[in-house]
C-alpha cells in the first residue's frame, strides 16, 4: 500500500478537492480527510487497473507496477486495503450530513454507474474500432467522474451553496474529459488516434474555455481552480 501511494504522482484530485473547499469559503482543515481519502481511492485503482486481467501494465510512475514488484494477489489485496481504508478515514471522528454526501457522492462516482462502469465499457472495447461516443462514455466515467467528484466533495466540505456545488461539479466533468485528452496525447492513445495530436489538443483548448466560463462568476475563488486547469491542460507540453 505503501508501495503505490508513496511512489510519486501529481494528486491532482486531492488538490482540486482541497482548492473547491477554498473557493467555497472553508478551511483546507475542513476537507483535508477526505482529500487523501480521495488519493487512496485513485491510487486502489491504478493498481487494479494494472493487473494482467485488466490492463497489464508492467511499470507505473517509472517504477515495477505492485504486481510486478510484489504477486498479483498482493496487490488485489492492496487495491481492496486502500479501497476499504479510504471509507474508514472518510467516516472517523466529525460525522455529519455534510460527510455523510460526500460519502455518497463519492461513492457514486466509483460505481458501476462511474468509474467501473468505465472500466467494463473499456475492459469490453479493447482490440475494437469504436466511436467517439463510446470513447466519450469510457473516459467520461473512468477517469472524469473521480475528478468530478473530488471538486464536488470539496465544495460540500467547505459549505458551499447548493448552485455552487453543481458549478462546480460541471467544471470538474470539463476538467476531468480534458485531463483524459491530454494524457491520450501524451501517449499518442484514444483522442490523439481518433483526431490526431493537434486536433486533440484543440478539442481540449476549446474544453478548458468552456470549463472557465462555467466559474465565470466566481470570482477570486475560482483563480486556483482555473490555474489548476491551465496546468492540466499544458503539462507535458
Amino acid at each position: 500500500m505503501r508501495y503505490t501511494v508513496f511512489s510519486g504522482g501529481k494528486r491532482i484530485r486531492p488538490i482540486l478537492c482541497l482548492a473547491a473547499c477554498q473557493s467555497a469559503g472553508g478551511k483546507d482543515s475542513d476537507a483535508i480527510d477526505v482529500a487523501c481519502a480521495i488519493e487512496l481511492i485513485h491510487n486502489y485503482s491504478l493498481i487494479h487497473d494494472d493487473l494482467p486481467s485488466i490492463d497489464d501494465d508492467d511499470t507505473r510512475r517509472g517504477e515495477p507496477t505492485l504486481h510486478k514488484k510484489f504477486s498479483e494477489s498482493t496487490a488485489i489485496l492492496a487495491g481492496d486495503a486502500l479501497l476499504t481504508l479510504s471509507f474508514g478515514i472518510l467516516s472517523k471522528d466529525s460525522f455529519s450530513k455534510r460527510r455523510f454526501r460526500v460519502i455518497n457522492e463519492l461513492s457514486h462516482a466509483i460505481s458501476s454507474f462511474g468509474m467501473i462502469g468505465g472500466q467494463v465499457v473499456d475492459i469490453q472495447s479493447k482490440n475494437k474500432d469504436i466511436d467517439t461516443a463510446t470513447l466519450n462514455y469510457i473516459n467520461i466515467h473512468k477517469t472524469g467522474m473521480l475528478i468530478a467528484a473530488s471538486l464536488k466533495a470539496g465544495a460540500i466540505s467547505g459549505g458551499a451553496k447548493e448552485s455552487d456545488v453543481k458549478r462546480i461539479f460541471k467544471f470538474g466533468e470539463y476538467a476531468g474529459l480534458i485531463f483524459q485528452i491530454v494524457d491520450d496525447i501524451l501517449d499518442n492513445d484514444g483522442y490523439a488516434k481518433m483526431l490526431g495530436r493537434q486536433g486533440a489538443y484543440i478539442e481540449a483548448q476549446r474544453l478548458t474555455q468552456e470549463a472557465r466560463l462555467i466559474l465565470k462568476s466566481s470570482g477570486r475563488g475560482a483563480r486556483v481552480l482555473n490555474a489548476i486547469l491551465e496546468f492540466i491542460l499544458k503539462r507535458g507540453y
